[in-house]
């Protein structure tokens, strides 16, 4: 039975396993490079020529924010807190809902390949380089995390130099973005969302076995106050409850797959606004299996260490290293298998970043470099295109060392997306439901929406909270076995160390404001910039401008039709013609300051589409 102490390392097989694994997966980067050769414009980089069909892209959504964080932290989660977690499932469906429905028909009617381009076009120019500027520093930081964490754990169970798998990393990566582009990393996500589950199955299976079955752990987390998953607290403190995580996991979640470049730019890469939604929904269905499985790995890893734990032994020095550490102990005996819950990790990893990357290099090349060089050839877009996703990979790298400084990395890396995307997603709303909102309301909203999240997640970071309000579940060394004959398994519990480590002088908003559960952070987000943009707006006279273009407002018909829209051979034209009219007609493109009309110019132009946009 594994106990306490140290385990084994990697075997000649584990590194033949792991290494085959991560160069298939390079393989593929460069055979959809090859293959594509002759198609190699700008759109058929980032986007895949918009011919993607769902299930590919639902594994991919799955797969790129189902990182290494998610397959290393979310076990530790189950593990130490409980399976409140397991909530999330709620947050995936509502979240889904969101996207697919509301904002999939917008982001296809007005055919754009960044997001931000929509904050141009309902507002001005200056609040889509802010927009696009937040997202390019909370993707860069939070790619950061996603590479360190895992390589954290790979150094300690592996051995392997900690900054030599960080750039490792990076350069698989860099390799297939830029050979390849979105094709191509769709296609490796796949693969890797294969693995990634295998590896959870591995663990759970041998747990079992070891274990006497899956309904001893599952008796064995009952017993041990792992099960407690409905907390209906409404405290706005606790860390976990089920309305944090349904009403501010979901506002989160949504904030990741509505607006974040990421996302979007899989499902508009679909061929039809159909394949886009159902996407979205088989990518629900992935997401509930992953987050299961990764709950019932934690569970299974509390069952076997239930009265020796690591992480208060010391065998681990973090929580992200106890599913490898659980990993080598049970696994070793099977050469190779080890070798592959590593890949499944590192391929967690290589998903994100690559698909971190592609979106950065969409919103730079679209938000930056086709505005201030319109006369770029396809030739040298694509050539750029390569160049910035070296450019990224190589930053990404970088803002790993800054990764290091932080705590618990899947609370950390969740709380990034709620400081920043939070207000941004406050912004769209304001943009695609309120026709009163102005550019001067807008950019009111976002920044002030980005200073209050800013405050309370930072102030997190400094003042942690309480014990009582994360409500870490108790631990058992009593079994361990001794690491030196002069010690007995007379331990200190991880109780009191908390204790001890949290004694420390806090100020006035540390066991209130900066208590705040870390899910909330978007909502306030969002509520600020609502509030701010349409106070401002008021009273800057936005309610007092003439009708805007209908097709950047969201209609009844978005709300309420799955799959009813046309086909794309009768959304493209129109979609061409705003193209051609932006570049042509720059000055009627300004945002609702200098507000869009339908002059006599502008609806000879799109007389022939007017009755189509409306049946959409």
């Amino acid at each position: 039975m594994p106990g306490g102490g140290p385990v084994a390392t990697f075997s000649v097989w584990d590194y033949v396993v792991f290494a085959g694994l991560i160069l298939f997966a390079a393989g593929i980067g460069l055979f959809q490079a090859i293959r594509g050769r002759k198609e190699a414009s700008s759109e058929e980089f980032l986007l895949g020529g918009r011919q993607m069909t769902a299930v590919p892209v639902a594994l991919s959504l799955t797969a790129s924010f189902m990182s290494g964080i998610t397959v290393i932290g979310t076990p530790a989660e189950a593990y130490m807190y409980g399976t409140p977690f397991w909530l999330f499932v709620f947050s995936y469906a509502i979240m889904s809902i969101i996207s697919a429905e509301i904002f999939v028909p917008l982001f296809y009617r007005l055919g754009i390949t960044s997001t931000y381009e929509y904050l141009e076009m309902r507002f001005n120019k200056l609040i889509r380089v802010i927009g696009t500027s937040m997202y390019i520093a909370q993707t860069a930081l939070y790619t950061g995390m996603v590479i360190y964490a895992p390589a954290l754990a790979l150094n300690q169970i592996t051995g392997l130099d900690l900054w030599g798998v960080l750039v490792a990393t990076g350069a698989v990566c860099i390799i297939y973005c830029t050979l390849g582009g979105l094709k191509a990393v769709i296609w490796t996500d796949v693969f890797q969302m294969i693995i990634m589950l295998g590896g959870f199955v591995a663990v759970i299976a041998r747990g079992a076995v070891l274990q006497g079955g899956l309904g001893k752990i599952w008796n064995d987390s009952y017993y041990g106050g792992r099960l407690e998953t409905f907390s209906f607290d409404p405290d706005p403190l606790r860390r976990h409850s089920f309305w944090t995580i349904v009403v501010g996991g979901s506002l989160m979640w949504a904030s990741m797959y509505s607006i974040n470049q990421s996302q979007v730019q899989r499902y508009i890469s679909c061929r039809t606004i159909t394949h886009a939604k159902l996407s979205l929904y088989l990518n629900m269905v992935g997401l509930w299996v992953t987050v299961s499985l990764a709950m019932f790995s934690g569970l299974t890893m509390y069952s076997i260490y239930k009265d020796c734990d690591p992480f208060t032994n010391k065998d681990v020095g973090a929580p992200d290293q106890l599913l490898p550490y659980l990993v080598m102990d049970i696994l070793a005996d099977f050469p190779g298998l080890p070798g592959l819950f590593v890949a499944a990790a590192y391929s967690g990893t290589l998903s994100t970043v690559s698909s971190s990357i592609n979106a950065l290099v969409a919103v730079t090349v679209a938000d930056f470099m086709k505005p201030a060089w319109p006369w770029l050839t396809e030739k040298q877009l694509s050539w750029i295109n390569m160049g910035m996703s070296v450019f990224y990979g190589a930053v990404c790298i970088g803002m790993a060392g800054v990764a290091s400084l932080m705590g618990n990395i899947l609370q950390a890396a969740l709380s990034i997306f709620g400081m920043i995307s939070g207000p941004l997603l406050g912004l769209y709303l304001l943009g695609m439901f309120f026709r009163c909102v102005n550019s001067t309301g807008g950019l009111s909203g976002l920044i002030s929406g980005l200073v209050i999240t800013l405050w309370v997640g930072i102030g997190a970071q400094l003042y942690p909270p309480l014990p009582e309000k994360t409500l870490r579940l108790p631990l058992s060394v009593q079994e361990c076995i001794a690491q030196d004959v002069n010690e007995t398994t007379t331990m200190i519990p991880f109780s009191t160390v908390l204790q001890t480590t949290t004694a420390q002088p806090r100020p006035a908003l540390a066991d209130s404001w900066y208590s705040l559960s870390y899910l909330y952070f978007c909502p306030v987000g969002i509520l600020v910039t609502m509030i701010t943009g349409l106070i401002v707006s008021a009273v800057t006279g936005g309610c007092k401008q003439k009708k805007a273009r209908p097709e950047l407002f969201i209609g009844k018909s978005d709300l309420i039709c799955f799959g009813c829209r046309k086909s794309d051979s009768e959304v493209r034209p129109f979609i061409s013609s705003v193209s051609d009219l932006i570049e042509k007609e720059p000055n009627h493109i300004q945002g609702l300051d200098s507000p869009v009309f339908y002059d006599n110019e502008i609806a000879l132009k799109e007389k022939d589409h007017k009755e189509k946009i409306t049946k959409f």
